[in-house]
C-alpha cells in the first residue's frame, strides 16, 4: 500500500494538491534537473499518476512535489505537475505555496506585514510576498521570472478558419487568441468550444519554431492557448477575461498566474499596460488576479517584464491517501 500525504488549496477556483509525504527521492542538482528525472523514473511518476487520476482526481486536477531548492538562496524547491505530465511554471501554485509555506510554519512570517516566500520553480526563481494581518494571510503576489514576447501576429489555420496568434513566454510558453475571431465570448456556456480550440491551436503550434524557448531546450514547447475578451478599461487599466486551456486540453479555472504573466508582455510591449498601471484579470468562472510591471529589463535579448501577479489561496482539504495491492484500477484512469 502506497501511504501519500497533501494539503489541497485551490486559487482563484483552480486546485493545488501539495504533497507533504511519500514521494520516492527525486535527484537532481537544480529544479530543472529534478523535473527531468521524475519525467523518467516510474517510482515517481506513479505518485503523479495516482493522485491526479480518477478516483482520487479528475483530468484538470494540478499539484506539486516539494523538492529541495537549488542553492540556500530560496526556501525550497517545486515540481508543478498535471495529468498530461510536468509543466515549467505555475503561477496560481505559487500564490498557495506561499499561504501553506506561511501556514504550515516552514516560513517564518511576521503576524502583521508581508513576508517573502522565495521558492526555486523549473523556469527559476519566483517570490510569494505573503500579506498577513493579525497573524491571518490575507492576499500574496508573486514575482514571476521575466517575460517577454516570442512572436505576433502568428496564423494559425483553424477548424473555424485562420486566426492570429501572438506568442509569449512568462515562465512556459503561451498563445494567446482573441475569443472573439472565434465568434466566442469567454463564458461557462462556450466552454465545450473553448476547450476544443485551445487544445487544437496549442497542438497546430507545438512543433513549429514559435514553441521553442531561445536558450533552454527543456523548457520548450507551446504550453498553453490563452483565449481572452477584451472588457475594455478600468481607471487604473485594462480589464480582460481569459480562459487558458494547457497541457492536453485541461482548462484552468484561475486567471492562470504564468499565463497572466505572459499576458502582461504583450500588453506592455504595445503600450496597453503602462508601468504605473494594473491588468485586471478575470476568469472564466468569474474569480480574479490583478497584474501589474514591477520592472523593465532585458532578456533573452529582447525587451522584458518583470510582473506582479496578486491573488489568494484557500485550503480545501487534508488527505492521507493509499492504493491497496488489489484495487482492479491501480493508479487510476481518466475518461476525457
Amino acid at each position: 500500500m502506497r501511504d501519500i500525504r497533501a494539503t489541497d488549496y485551490h486559487t482563484a477556483g483552480e486546485p493545488f494538491r501539495i504533497v507533504t509525504d511519500g514521494v520516492p527521492e527525486i535527484p537532481g542538482t537544480t529544479v530543472l534537473q529534478r523535473r527531468a528525472h521524475a519525467q523518467r523514473d516510474e517510482q515517481v511518476d506513479a505518485v503523479r499518476r495516482l493522485l491526479v487520476n480518477e478516483p482520487r482526481g479528475h483530468a484538470d486536477m494540478y499539484g506539486c512535489f516539494v523538492v529541495p531548492p537549488d542553492d540556500e538562496g530560496a526556501h525550497f524547491g517545486v515540481l508543478f505537475w498535471h495529468k498530461d505530465g510536468y509543466s515549467t511554471a505555475c503561477g496560481h501554485g505559487t500564490i498557495a505555496l506561499g499561504v501553506w509555506a506561511v501556514r504550515s510554519g516552514l516560513v517564518d512570517a511576521a503576524p502583521d506585514g508581508e513576508t517573502d516566500v522565495v521558492i526555486d520553480v523549473p523556469s527559476g526563481r519566483v517570490t510569494a510576498t505573503v500579506s498577513c494581518v493579525a497573524g491571518e494571510v490575507r492576499e500574496v503576489s508573486f514575482r514571476n521570472v521575466p517575460a517577454y514576447v516570442l512572436g505576433e501576429g502568428i496564423t494559425v489555420d483553424t477548424s473555424r478558419g485562420p486566426v492570429r496568434a501572438d506568442i509569449s513566454y512568462g515562465g512556459a510558453i503561451y498563445a494567446s487568441v482573441d475569443a472573439s475571431v472565434l465568434g466566442l465570448s469567454v463564458s461557462p456556456e462556450h466552454y465545450g468550444d473553448l476547450l476544443a480550440l485551445g487544445r487544437e491551436i496549442k497542438w497546430k503550434l507545438n512543433g513549429t519554431e514559435w514553441a521553442r524557448h531561445p536558450s533552454e531546450p527543456r523548457l520548450d514547447g507551446i504550453y498553453g492557448t490563452i483565449l481572452f475578451e477584451d472588457l475594455g478599461r478600468r481607471s487604473g487599466g485594462p480589464h480582460q477575461r481569459n480562459i487558458t486551456v494547457f497541457a492536453d486540453g485541461e482548462v484552468d479555472r484561475s486567471p492562470c498566474g504564468s499565463g497572466t504573466s505572459a499576458r502582461i508582455a504583450l500588453l506592455a510591449s504595445s503600450g496597453q499596460l503602462a508601468p504605473d498601471q494594473v491588468l485586471t484579470h478575470d476568469s472564466v468562472v468569474g474569480t480574479r488576479f490583478l497584474g501589474r510591471v514591477v520592472r523593465e529589463l532585458e532578456a533573452e535579448g529582447r525587451p522584458a517584464y518583470v510582473s506582479e501577479v496578486r491573488g489568494m489561496a484557500y485550503r480545501t482539504g487534508e488527505h492521507h491517501f493509499v492504493l491497496e495491492a488489489n484495487d482492479p484500477v491501480g493508479l487510476g484512469f481518466a475518461l476525457r
